[in-house]
């Protein structure tokens, strides 16, 4: 069988409220995710004998290949379904490593969507449901990769008709542990953070059709609920914010997941790639992107 190719694309999580903490430590969310046009690639050349490869200009943050979420997720898909046919995947990496835009998560995502085609599976397949979710909360969503409402633990997801934004995303190239955002959270199990009032304030989403203006009003009355123990976590978040916040066109700017990458929504792309030209030109140690988020 021929090489096969999945784009890895980048989740940005628009909103994110955390509802509570569950009474087995885990953490019900409601978040508005969408994904970028910058993505890692993974290839497979499908065989018998599972292994990775990593390429790309951030190859050396990929950790030990032995326990990376894609021969990971390999494995425990092959534990489910009989005979599976696995392969040597190479990944180029190019997006930021625990930066809260699901880097990792996408490229699980992406393998298991290559698997699917090399064992003419179904995505819809439960199986593959249970490997991604039992896998990682972001990779689920990862797998569809397509504008939804997520919730639950990652594993409710409700297709929305998000239209094209410009964006501009910035990532100060420090790396943030999901661990120590929740940890300065300090939600203890079966303690709720969202009431009564802010169900009845939830944000209305527009109706298929709407523009993207619309769509930047709703969402920027949203929030991050993981931003503020993010910068305690991290301080250079609160720069990377005021940065965004301050270009020229910006109409909001908040944090995607667990930071440290924040993103910054713009009118047009011109605004955009204007914008991120004059933050890459004073922060060279950044890494900025200017692109869509759909």
């Amino acid at each position: 069988m021929a090489q096969l190719t999945e784009k890895a694309r980048a989740k940005v999580n628009l909103t994110l409220r955390v509802l509570g903490r569950r009474t087995d430590g885990y953490h019900d969310l409601e978040s508005l995710v969408a994904f970028a046009d910058c993505a890692d690639t993974l290839t497979l050349v499908p065989g018998d004998k599972l292994g990775l490869t990593t390429t790309g200009p951030r190859a050396a943050e990929c950790g030990s290949l032995d326990d990376n979420l894609v021969t990971r997720i390999a494995a425990a898909l092959a534990e489910r379904v009989d005979g599976l046919r696995t392969g040597h995947f190479t990944l180029d990496k190019h997006l930021p490593v625990a930066a809260g835009i699901g880097g990792g998560s996408a490229d699980a995502a992406a393998a298991l969507r290559l698997l699917a085609r090399a064992n003419t599976l179904d995505l819809a397949d439960p199986r593959i449901a249970e490997v991604a979710q039992e896998t990682g909360a972001d990779i689920p969503v990862c797998v569809a990769s397509q504008a939804c409402l997520m919730a639950g633990i990652g594993e409710e997801l409700t297709p929305l008709p998000l239209p094209a934004m410009p964006c501009v995303m910035v990532n100060p190239r420090v790396g943030v542990a999901t661990r120590d955002v929740f940890s300065a959270l300090g939600l203890k199990n079966g303690e709720l953070l969202v009431g009564a009032t802010d169900v009845i304030q939830a944000l209305q989403w527009p109706e298929e059709g709407a523009d993207a203006q619309a769509w930047i009003e709703v969402v920027g009355h949203g929030i991050n609920d993981l931003e503020r123990p993010a910068i305690e976590v991290q301080p250079i978040i609160s720069d990377v914010l005021d940065a965004l916040r301050d270009a020229e066109g910006a109409q909001f700017a908040r944090m995607s997941g667990s930071g440290a990458t924040c993103f910054a929504i713009f009118k047009t792309s011109a605004a955009a790639q204007k914008a991120a030209a004059v933050i890459q030109q004073a922060h060279p140690g950044w890494w900025v992107h200017a692109g869509v988020l759909s």
